[in-house]
């Protein structure tokens, strides 16, 4: 039996059900299938089709549908999803690549698509995701068969000029990487970064892309991609996981042996066995390892300690996407970066929600989600619209009106 909602609950949704099908655009310019946009027609990014704001967004419409039990609605977004996914895979480079953001009139704003530009990074790992709210919702995934080699080429453009030798897909430049001014990659050399959330997005979709595979009968593509997630994994938990901090880190994967450079007259001695070294940065990207259920049982324990300590992450509105205790910690709006020093974004509330209602922290879980639907039901009720990013203690909205995304993703900490 469905609980009754709350006003703030109905408030919420009453306001998607109006605005989220307005996300859904035809095709237009150089996007030649209908597609999904992260923002209200008009605002800031509503022109524009964005690599991991597509998954979110479509995650969202998809828990939009279901709450609303609209089938037509659900139909409409399968075909949207499925016109973003064709958009990014129709200007994929004879490399594999593809663009990390495209409008009407640029198929590639960040050029990432150039073979000359070896440092730009190219779109994140989140398409076999996409892929797979779309066959769930639509039980078919024979429109992805033509599509599916060039899915596995895009990881092997990652393989190619990304992975380090311990087995970590590292950022070419700190340009356009989801949590904009992370401290542990913004400003950091090239290829040094072997980000948390890059990689964790990386094995999330492997493990799509494997039972994807399998649905569409290509057996050794399963068995293929489910061992590059397997031997993933254990380079998350190998070399992001201090168990002297309890946290989960982005890794600095500079660490080279220059010795017989640098002093060959004199013996090695001891070997350098260490590949990588922790930035120890604690932002809310700590807590993916639970989002895609890598962390250990014990591993959980220790995280949700860390995610409740008041001082660090634990804030009146949800998850701080830094941790108030580090030096760089900054509330200031930011267009360009936008600003991950701070202020709370839905995407950090829901990922650790969706973390702790796997690992059964329930309490903890319901208290978040509570926490998420007063932020923006009050956002509402005062501005009449959403906002991207919010003041971690007062709620305050500290940019872009009109911004939807992962916004709907609360959609999910209703009670059902």
């Amino acid at each position: 039996m469905q609980k009754k909602l709350s006003k703030d609950e109905i408030t919420l949704l009453t306001y998607f059900a109006e605005t989220g099908p307005t996300l859904l655009r035809p095709a237009q310019g150089i996007l030649h299938h209908p597609s999904v946009s992260p923002a209200l027609p008009g605002k800031c990014y509503g022109t524009q089709l964005w690599d991991w704001d597509t998954l979110w967004t479509v995650r969202g419409l998809f828990a939009l549908a279901d709450r609303l039990e609209d089938e037509s609605l659900r139909q409409r977004v399968c075909r949207h999803a499925q016109g973003s996914f064709f958009n990014f895979f129709d200007y994929q480079s004879d490399e594999g690549r593809l663009p990390i953001m495209l409008d009407d009139t640029n198929p590639d704003f960040f050029g990432c698509l150039a073979k000359d530009n070896l440092e730009i990074n190219q779109a994140k790992p989140v398409f076999a995701q996409i892929a797979l709210l779309i066959a769930d919702a639509s039980n078919d995934v024979q429109w992805l068969d033509s599509r599916f080699d060039g899915l596995l080429r895009f990881y092997e453009s990652w393989i190619a000029r990304y992975q380090a030798p311990l087995g970590l897909l590292v950022w070419g430049n700190d340009v356009a990487v989801a949590v904009d001014n992370d401290p542990a990659i913004f400003g950091r050399p090239p290829f040094s970064a072997a980000g948390l959330m890059l990689n964790c997005l990386y094995y999330q979709d492997l493990l799509a892309a494997a039972e994807l595979a399998g649905r569409l009968g290509r057996a050794e593509d399963r068995i293929l991609l489910s061992q590059r997630a397997q031997e993933l994994g254990k380079c998350i938990q190998k070399y992001c996981w201090d168990r002297r901090d309890g946290f989960y880190y982005t890794v600095d994967v500079q660490c080279v042996d220059r010795r017989a450079e640098l002093i060959p007259h004199l013996p090695l001695g001891m070997d350098m066995e260490w590949q990588c070294l922790p930035l120890k940065v604690q932002s809310f990207a700590g807590f993916m390892p639970l989002w895609c259920g890598l962390a250990t049982e014990a591993q959980a324990e220790i995280l949700v300690r860390q995610y409740l300590n008041d001082a660090s992450f634990h804030a009146a509105c949800g998850v701080r996407s830094l941790s108030a205790e580090e030096s760089m910690y900054s509330l200031e709006f930011s267009g360009n970066p936008s600003n991950w020093l701070g202020p709370v974004w839905v995407i950090n509330n829901y990922v650790v929600w969706k973390g702790l209602h796997a690992y059964g922290f329930k309490r903890e879980a319901d208290e978040l989600a509570a926490k998420t639907i007063h932020l923006l039901a009050s956002d509402l009720a005062l501005n009449g619209t959403l906002h991207e990013y919010y003041h971690p203690d007062t709620g305050e909205p500290l940019s872009h009106a009109g911004f939807m995304d992962w916004n709907l993703l609360v959609l999910e900490m209703l009670p059902t």
